[in-house]
């Protein structure tokens, strides 16, 4: 099996994709859905960027398409799934967002909540 650690960095829309999907298949419209669900739509997630992103996680072996049809499946749309790989890769995404975190609050780099008004 490919090492995890090799993908990471991921891209903002990789690492979101991957995100949605660890909730389990989703076709591309509702991936988008839950995108800016996620970011409280503070990211746009463009279907051309989606659909790159998505040939580009197939070709890599981070997700796959359903082939059963699935809960979300119809005629016209494409479910896909997290992988094994897909799951070990967005974990070690994760472990290092987490890292850098640390390091950003022990140098006080984390910005002040803002007060309600």
């Amino acid at each position: 099996m490919t090492d995890p650690k090799s993908f990471v960095p991921l891209t903002p829309a990789v690492f979101h994709i991957l995100l949605v999907l660890a909730d389990g298949e989703r076709h591309g419209y509702g991936i988008m859905q839950e995108f800016k669900e996620l970011t409280r739509g503070r990211m746009k997630l463009s279907p051309g960027t989606l659909y790159r992103s998505v040939h580009r996680m197939l070709d890599d072996g981070l997700i796959e398409e359903r082939g059963d049809g699935g809960p979300e499946a119809d005629e016209r749309r494409r479910t896909y799934q997290m992988t094994t790989l897909g799951t070990l890769v967005v974990k070690e995404q994760v472990r290092r967002m987490a890292i850098l975190y640390g390091i950003a609050e022990r140098k006080k780099l984390l910005p002040l909540e803002r007060k309600a008004r």
